[in-house]
C-alpha cells in the first residue's frame, strides 16, 4: 500500500524534471504529507508533449455510479490491473506520471508503529506509476482522478511493509507515458520493485499520521532511543 508521500520541490523543478510543455495548474507549494482524497500533481502525454496538472488521489473511473469507490482505489496492485475492472482500462490508455521525493510507510503492529520515510539515497524525484481516468456526476460535474500501482518490496521495504509503490526507472518513464502502447504484455514488465540499493528509509515523528500535519517537520529524522 501507498497512502502518504512527499513533494516538496517547487513548480519549476517539475517543469524541468519532466520537460512539461503545457501546466494546467498556476501555482504548487511543497507538500510534506499528501493523503488520499487531495489533488496532487501528475503528468500526462497527450501523444505530443507532456501536460502537468493536479488530479484527485482515488480513481473513480468512468462508469462508476458514484464516488465511493475512491476510497477503495488509491492503490492499484500491479499483478491484477488487466482482472480488476477499475483499473483494466486505464492500464491500457490512461497512465502518468505522479513525482515525489519519499512516501511513508509505518513499521510494526498495533499502537507501536513506527512510520518511516523512504526516499532515494540520492534525495533526487523519482515518479510512481500512476492511473487515471475522468468521471462525471450525475450533476455534470468531471472529476479526474488517479491511482498509484503498487507491487511486492524490495528487500528495505519489505522490513517496513508487504507491498511498496511502483516507481519506475527514469528512462522507462516515457515507456508508461506512451499513448500507443495498450497491450498490457508491453507494460508488466515496468513493474517491479525498485532496487533497494539505491534507497534508504528512517523514523520520522508520528505527527505524519495527521493529515492537517503538512510542514517540514513531518520530514525530520527521529531520534529513536535504544
Amino acid at each position: 500500500m501507498c497512502g502518504r508521500y512527499t513533494i516538496t520541490v517547487t513548480l519549476e523543478e517539475l517543469i524541468l524534471r519532466y520537460h512539461i510543455d503545457s501546466v494546467t495548474t498556476p501555482y504548487h507549494r511543497p507538500k510534506y504529507n499528501v493523503a488520499p482524497g487531495q489533488l496532487v500533481m501528475a503528468i500526462v502525454n497527450d501523444g505530443e508533449k507532456n501536460r502537468l496538472g493536479e488530479l484527485k488521489w482515488g480513481l473513480i473511473p468512468g462508469w462508476a455510479k458514484d464516488e465511493k469507490i475512491a476510497y477503495q482505489t488509491i492503490n492499484a496492485r500491479a499483478e491484477t490491473l488487466t482482472d480488476k475492472p477499475a483499473f483494466r482500462a486505464s492500464f491500457q490508455r490512461k497512465r502518468c506520471l505522479i513525482p515525489a521525493d519519499s512516501f511513508y510507510e509505518w513499521k510494526g503492529s498495533g499502537k507501536q508503529k513506527q512510520p518511516m520515510r523512504i526516499v532515494m539515497k540520492s534525495r533526487t524525484l523519482f515518479s510512481f506509476a500512476g492511473l487515471f481516468d475522468t468521471w462525471v456526476s450525475p450533476e455534470g460535474t468531471r472529476i479526474s482522478t488517479c491511482s498509484i500501482v503498487t507491487t511486492t518490496p524490495n528487500r528495505l521495504v519489505a522490513g517496513i511493509h508487504d507491498r511498496m509503490p511502483v516507481i519506475l526507472n527514469p528512462e522507462d518513464e516515457s515507456i508508461w507515458l506512451n499513448r500507443s502502447l495498450t497491450n498490457p504484455s508491453e507494460l508488466q514488465h515496468l513493474l517491479k520493485p525498485y532496487p533497494e540499493d539505491e534507497m534508504m528509509a528512517y523514523p520520522v515523528s508520528n505527527r505524519v499520521g495527521n493529515v492537517r500535519n503538512d510542514d517540514e517537520q513531518c520530514i525530520e529524522e527521529l531520534q529513536l532511543l535504544l
